[in-house]
């Protein structure tokens, strides 16, 4: 009976262990399947654009479904990882997933493609694994190019054969440029939106960018002597041939400005540095060394004097004997290779100053500068680099220094500096700066150096924290392993321009005031708050100096009503009869409806004098949206022009919420102001009437023209008094629109009245913005009005 019961107790046990292995496998399953998207590509929160297209490449090449053609699972496992990798690599997407994790996506579903493993062999991301090109992208192009350096770009496309031609030839030809120009890459597949501002019609287009200069296209043979012999052209430092006649003038007058001289003597013996090595030099070393050569076979007797008996270079730096008996400080180099000789000569150029504890007030109080805090010796891979920063910066009278905080620490902790830093002070004192949360490299140094100094955005610790401020602040909660809160920061520093006088702009670094960051509930990051005074209103919209302008002049001029029953029951029921408005039912605990809000206020902004827009706070008034049948959150409303049905509204439903869409679904309920016309009405009105007509030809089948219809009754709306606007139906009309030359729809052609019959041809208009199409219009305008009197004139001079 023992024994039985034993073998009970066994039998359970092993139940119990095997049930308990299925819940562990089942949650280990489970944990998979919840893996944030950062883990499913084994990346970091803090992996920026080149690290995510690196690891999705790897993951892709190894998990896609044409490699694991056994794995039932396999098209399901790399759908999350394709989700992953589209949502990380836009700003936008990853700023809403860190914020509100996959329920902020629920507007931008998957598309559920991808392309072929081939496609990420071969075309996915060509210059990734390349280090001496650069991957640009929308968000650090415009402060890549306008550093100051030489750029030379190509942009390609990754299905375009001529690109992976090309790909080859602009590795060898970047490590050839190294040092002297930023050779960079944009990927046009991934960043469309950039090319298309850029005007990329072609792959691969090639550009040379410099600040200050237009863009330079390439259109010669792709190879790398082609390439180098163009992009020298641009290099426009200039070489001294030095002679017994100016040698010891032009020594002495760079020494006494603190320069040196880096000479190559040429002689009958010897290497001598070629004139192409010599021009790459003046512009690698331009504002730090002067570049010169000296041909010993007519200048005998000088290169005697300086004991030169065979080609060699040397370098005199500020103060140096020429004499040949004593070469004090002189660098002979033996390398005739334009890089090394380079890397020699930046390590023997002087660092920058080092400031004190007891000088920085003073010297903060009076003049800008780029600090570098350093803790000990400074082993950036870059420090050589910086000692450009001197001269770059030069124009922007902002001095370069270094600050040691393992000796004055306590100068450090005021600082809140912890760790290597760059700071910028703008010659106001020791309170106002900013410290730098790029990458620490050359040309986002001296991107943040010239932004940041006219700006007005301060770093902002317990001391200087806008508690109870009078003066209204814009105040972002941000941690600097966080890439959109990097990519904000410029946009903040433009903003602040714009704003100076009317906003304080200050950034709090999460990580090291977290304190602060917790006492005001902050979850997210970037978390960007105004303050003024008692009220607190977060900012939800995307990161662009614009958007931000548009949320301040909200919050000054609010573009949409807070409706409580009250006013709903005046503002929108008793609504004249030619009153519009929408109207939003939200809660504030929804995130689309939280989503919703900035695309809501913008679509308002854009709405401004035709319809009016409301928003109701359903979770304030719960009983009087149940009245309403509020069933949903957002449940977005359009309360028509009045008729026999009074409280009728119109439901949006389509899935697109941002501003324009709705702008564009709005739109279409208001009156129609332009004219329908017949061939009859369009031959007498248009072309033999004394008006000045648009004409907007359309088929009724048509989707684009359907999408263009309420932008072209806007843009009737506008010109009205000025330009009439007309629709012909060329369905209905083939022959009229046949004549007018129609071959595609919309097509929008203007007929202006010059005192005689018009062409039916007309002029085209190419442009579907109301706004550009009314702007462009009163251009044409203009120029016919000035042109009457110019007539006009001449008729008299002649009588």
């Amino acid at each position: 009976m023992e024994g039985w019961l034993q073998k009970i107790d066994y039998v359970r046990d092993r139940k119990r262990t095997f049930v308990c292995f299925l819940i562990l496998v089942y949650l280990t399953a489970l944990v998979y399947t919840d893996k944030d998207f950062y883990s499913l590509l084994g990346v970091s929160k803090e992996a920026n654009s080149r690290e995510i297209r690196q690891a999705f490449k790897k993951l892709a090449l190894k998990l896609h479904p044409d490699k694991n053609p056994s794995n039932p699972n396999a098209h399901e496992e790399f759908l999350k990882i394709n989700r992953a990798y589209e949502v990380l690599k836009d700003e936008d997407l990853r700023k809403k997933y860190d914020k509100y994790g996959e329920k902020g996506l629920e507007d931008n579903q998957e598309r559920g493609q991808y392309e072929s493993w081939n496609y990420y062999r071969y075309d996915f991301g060509i210059y990734d694994d390349d280090p001496e090109i650069i991957t640009l992208d929308r968000r650090e192009f415009d402060a890549a190019v306008n550093s100051g350096e030489l750029w030379f770009i190509n942009f390609y496309s990754p299905g375009c054969s001529h690109c992976h031609d090309l790909a080859p030839t602009w590795r060898e030809f970047a490590k050839e440029m190294d040092g002297l120009f930023r050779i960079g890459a944009v990927n046009c597949g991934d960043d469309r939106m950039l090319c298309r501002m850029k005007g990329i019609k072609s792959y691969p287009s090639l550009y040379i960018f410099k600040s200050e200069m237009n863009p330079v296209k390439y259109f010669g043979e792709r190879t790398k002597d082609h390439l180098v012999n163009f992009a020298m052209q641009y290099v426009r430092s200039t070489v001294t041939e030095l002679w017994a006649g100016n040698f010891v003038n032009a020594i002495e007058t760079a020494f006494a400005s603190g320069v040196g001289w880096l000479i190559s003597f040429c002689s009958t013996t010897g290497d001598c540095l070629s004139s192409q090595t010599r021009l790459k030099l003046a512009g690698m070393l331009e504002g730090l060394v002067n570049i010169g050569w000296m041909d010993c076979g007519t200048q005998g007797n000088l290169c005697k004097s300086l004991d030169i008996t065979s080609s060699t270079t040397a370098y005199f730096p500020p103060g140096a004997t020429l004499t040949n008996k004593e070469k004090g400080g002189v660098l002979f180099l033996k390398s005739l290779d334009a890089k090394e000789i380079y890397m020699e000569i930046m390590h023997h150029l002087p660092d920058f100053e080092i400031l004190s504890a007891d000088s920085l007030k003073d010297r903060l109080a009076h003049h800008r500068w780029l600090l570098f805090f350093q803790f000990g010796k400074n082993e950036n891979s870059n420090v050589h680099d910086f000692k450009k920063l001197k001269f770059l910066l030069k124009k922007e009278h902002i001095q370069v220094g270094r600050f040691d905080c393992l000796s004055e620490p306590v100068t450090c902790r005021k600082f809140y500096v912890h760790q290597p830093s760059v700071a910028v002070f703008k010659g106001k004192g020791t309170e106002d700066y900013e410290i730098h949360h790029g990458k620490k490299i050359l040309y986002h140094i001296l991107a943040f150096a010239k932004e940041s100094v006219d700006s007005h955005v301060v770093t902002l610790g317990p001391q200087n924290f806008p508690d109870k401020e009078k003066e209204p602040w814009l105040v972002d909660f941000f941690t600097p392993w966080c890439p959109p809160c990097r990519a904000l920061l410029p946009e903040l520093r433009k903003a602040s321009k714009q704003l100076n006088g009317q906003l304080k702009f200050g950034t709090l670094d999460c990580t090291i005031h977290e304190g602060l960051c917790n006492m005001y509930n902050i979850q997210a990051y970037p978390t960007t708050v105004v303050f003024n005074q008692s009220s607190i209103h977060e900012y939800e919209g995307h990161h662009s100096a614009e958007e931000i302008l548009e949320f301040i002049e909200d919050l000054r001029n609010p573009s949409v009503i807070s409706l409580t029953p009250e006013t709903f029951n005046e503002l929108v029921k008793k609504r004249k009869r030619d009153e519009i408005w929408m109207v939003d039912f939200y809660s504030p605990w929804c995130r689309p409806c939280q989503m919703l809000m900035p695309e809501w206020k913008r679509m308002a902004r854009l709405l401004n004098g035709l319809i009016s827009v409301g928003s109701v706070d359903c979770q304030k008034y719960y009983s009087f949206c149940s009245q309403e049948q509020v069933k949903k959150f957002p449940d977005i409303r359009l309360y028509p022009l009045k008729s026999n049905t009074a409280h009728q509204y119109y439901t949006y439903n389509e899935w697109d919420r941002d501003a324009y869409s709705l702008r564009t679904w709005a739109l279409a309920y208001l009156p129609q102001v332009s004219i329908e016309l017949t061939p009859q009405t369009f031959n007498d009105k248009v072309l033999e009437g004394k008006d000045h007509w648009v004409v907007d030809f359309y088929a009724p089948w048509c989707g684009p023209c359907r999408n263009f219809a309420p932008e072209f009754e806007l843009l009737a709306r506008t010109i009205k008094g000025k330009v009439k606007a007309g629709k012909v139906d060329c369905q209905a009309h083939a022959y009229t629109c046949q004549n007018a030359g129609i071959r595609a729809y919309p097509t929008v052609k203007f007929y202006p009245y010059q005192g005689n019959k018009k062409n039916i041809l007309g002029k085209q208009i190419d442009i579907r913005d109301a706004k550009s199409i009314a702007d462009l219009l009163d251009e044409k305008l203009k120029a016919l009005q000035s042109k009457t009197q110019r007539e006009k004139s001449k008729s008299k001079d002649e009588l």
